[in-house]
């Protein structure tokens, strides 16, 4: 992860903060954008071709930025993202401004693994719980290893709460061995 692009990042998100504006609005004109970006080789190429001119590429930002209705802050953001000769690593830039808003906001991100899918009302209860080992509200993804047996594995940051039947089964194992 670039430096650079977390920089960036962390000033985007201060402008979006003391401008009040919706972090959620603002992470989706960001991610609009993108996919416009990605999508389209020619609007790639016209962005990123040094030969034409900064207010030409504005132009073209400025149109892209009606049809999505852009924050001015949002476009000014990706207008210095262009002069600064970054568009190559706008997806980097995105990506870190979705987790420095998230921690703004309060927001954790949580990794668990089930040894098997969940339900819709377990996830609910599990999500609860984490989150009150977080301290906040989290953004769970999920994921499934049928070796755990039961029971669940969370990762919050480097923390990682093993509540698996697999793990109990090895601390069992572990103390009959010493006894």
């Amino acid at each position: 992860m670039s430096v650079i692009a977390l920089r960036y990042a962390s000033a985007l998100a201060s402008v979006v903060a003391s401008s009040r504006l919706d972090l959620k609005a603002a992470q989706q004109q960001l991610n609009d954008f993108e996919a416009t970006f990605d999508g389209s080789r020619e609007l790639r190429e016209a962005l990123m071709n040094p030969s034409i001119s900064s207010d030409q590429k504005l132009k073209v930002l400025d149109a892209i930025a009606g049809r999505i209705g852009m924050f001015p802050q949002v476009r000014n953001f990706i207008a210095v993202i262009m002069d600064h000769q970054r568009l190559a690593e706008f997806g980097e830039i995105v990506a870190h401004y979705a987790a420095v808003s998230d921690r703004q906001s309060g927001f954790v991100e949580a990794e668990i693994t089930s040894a098997h899918s969940l339900n819709e009302e377990d996830r609910a209860q599990l999500e609860a719980q984490v989150a009150k080992l977080a301290g906040g509200h989290i953004h769970a993804t999920y994921r499934e290893d049928a070796t755990l047996l039961g029971g669940a594995v969370v990762r919050i940051g480097s923390t990682v709460y093993d509540g698996s039947i697999r793990a109990q089964l090895l601390q069992l194992k572990q103390k009959l061995v010493n006894a």
